[in-house]
């Protein structure tokens, strides 16, 4: 057999069983899916009161933004929405002197996200704000949802911000691992296919929609499109090295939201 056909099947061959083995990585076995589904279940029923009284949790922050005043003259305030991701990330220390809230409140979709977009975003007036949602849609928290009805709470969120003056910067949803035991809890609720299918929808929609796209995951993951083993213990909650990668990415984007026209 010639050598360059050779060599041509031996690719062929190499690519294949990298396919093959990234294929495999993704794939939570049988009892991880188990275990991590037993694990949303019970942690769901101690949601109930939460999910009956106060859905969007709206109680939160109330205080917090009675108390706040109107933005200065020439302040370029910025509030961070989302979900635990946000709400762990320490804004004071990553982006020092800066007008930036944090309204990340954990375990939240997308559902919730917009119940109470008007009262901890409109409200604010902020300049920009910076949209980080979805990982715990796909994981089922507050119920089964389709991909495109995650998407249309999204564009709704857009379409308020949009209508009350306010730049949206739309994160890529971070990816998962499951290289640590930690992981087995929260990576098989969340295939990484269906991450990569919401985050084409999220670059798609802000190139049509004129908001900044801000593709946390291509920098963040590794050659399996999986998340890069030294950011996250769990698989999911970035570590300080994670904020790391994250806190210049996000600036450079409130940078150009606040530069468009």
């Amino acid at each position: 057999m010639p050598f360059t056909i050779v060599r041509h099947v031996a690719t062929q061959l190499a690519a294949v069983l990298a396919f093959s083995a990234c294929a495999h990585a993704q794939q939570p076995s049988p009892a991880a899916l188990s275990r991590a589904t037993e694990r949303l279940e019970a942690w769901r029923k101690g949601r109930v009161r939460v999910y009956m009284d106060d859905f969007g949790e709206l109680k939160r922050f109330r205080a917090a933004n009675a108390s706040l005043k109107p933005p200065a003259a020439g302040e370029k305030r910025v509030v961070f929405f989302g979900d635990s991701i946000t709400e762990a990330w320490p804004l004071a220390t990553d982006f020092p002197g800066k007008p930036y809230l944090n309204r990340g409140i954990g375990g939240q979709t997308t559902s919730q996200l917009l119940v109470r977009f008007r009262n901890d975003v409109v409200a604010l007036a902020p300049k920009v704000v910076v949209l980080l949602a979805g990982t715990n849609d796909i994981a089922g928290n507050t119920g089964p949802i389709s991909l495109e009805d995650i998407e249309g709470n999204f564009a709704t969120m857009v379409e308020l911000a949009r209508a009350h003056g306010i730049r949206v910067v739309l994160s890529s949803v971070i990816p998962v691992h499951n290289y640590t035991p930690p992981s087995e809890l929260t990576f098989p609720r969340r295939p990484p296919a269906q991450i990569a299918a919401l985050n084409k929808w999220l670059k798609d929609y802000a190139a049509a929609s004129g908001c900044v796209f801000l593709d946390y995951a291509a920098a963040m993951s590794d050659d399996k499109g999986m998340l890069k083993r030294e950011l996250a213990e769990d698989g999911l909650h970035p570590n300080r090295a994670g904020y790391a990668i994250m806190s210049p990415l996000a600036e450079q984007a409130i940078g150009r939201a606040l530069a468009a026209k």
